[in-house]
């Protein structure tokens, strides 16, 4: 299956691209992650990104499907794979279609905006390996490290507050408009928010069949 998640930022889409990668034995694709390691690294699209990243831009297009083009065409895709935060707007899935970047499903995971900066102010980041926890909803066996690599669990800057209303903002104006876009085509499918990630994965498993 080739499934796009689609959902604000904090809405959970990576907590359960993880959790449905492991059910259905295809990878994630995670611009997100591939954006900070290319930050980290210092290099130069990760020199771009991190000018947009940090004021709750969204990274160019040029940047985002040159990444993803590149990742798809690896190996262990060619039985499917998850795509986490990408497209992010109506011309990324256009221009993802025209490339014959094909998904067999759209999923939206639905949550309120008020709901979305409490979740975001309480996550925290593995500076090394990237994995992510919540103090109260996914917290880490050892307060502040990290449950796979023992790294130093962070704040990142695009979880602050006043950074999220901005993301959100952005996320209402350029990526919500995908819903209509996927929807035209039959692919969309709608999961709403649940009491915890479980409840969460068995609502989607209902609505994908798995």
């Amino acid at each position: 299956m080739r499934l796009i998640l689609l959902g604000a930022p904090g809405a959970g889409k990576g907590t359960q691209a993880e959790i449905l990668s492991k059910l259905m034995d295809v990878p994630t694709i995670s611009t997100g992650n591939i954006l900070r390691a290319a930050m980290k690294a210092g290099t130069e699209v990760g020199l771009k990104a991190k000018s947009y990243v940090e004021s709750g831009k969204l990274v160019p297009d040029e940047v985002i499907i040159g990444i993803i083009q590149e990742r798809l065409a690896q190996p262990d895709c060619a039985k499917g794979y998850i795509l986490d935060g990408v497209p992010r707007t109506i011309p990324q899935a256009q221009t993802m279609e025209d490339m014959g970047l094909e998904v067999d499903c759209a999923l939206s995971i639905e949550v309120d905006d008020d709901v979305i900066v409490r979740r975001m102010s309480g996550r925290r980041t593995c500076k090394d390996c990237s994995a992510t926890f919540h103090v109260e909803n996914n917290p880490p066996k050892v307060e502040g490290k990290c449950d796979f690599c023992g790294g130093e669990l962070t704040i990142r800057a695009d979880d602050a507050p006043e950074t999220v209303k901005k993301r959100l903002a952005t996320y209402h104006k350029e990526t919500e408009p995908l819903k209509a876009f996927y929807a035209e085509r039959g692919k969309l499918r709608l999961v709403d928010n649940q009491p915890s990630i479980e409840a969460t994965t068995e609502a989607i498993r209902s609505v994908l069949g798995i």
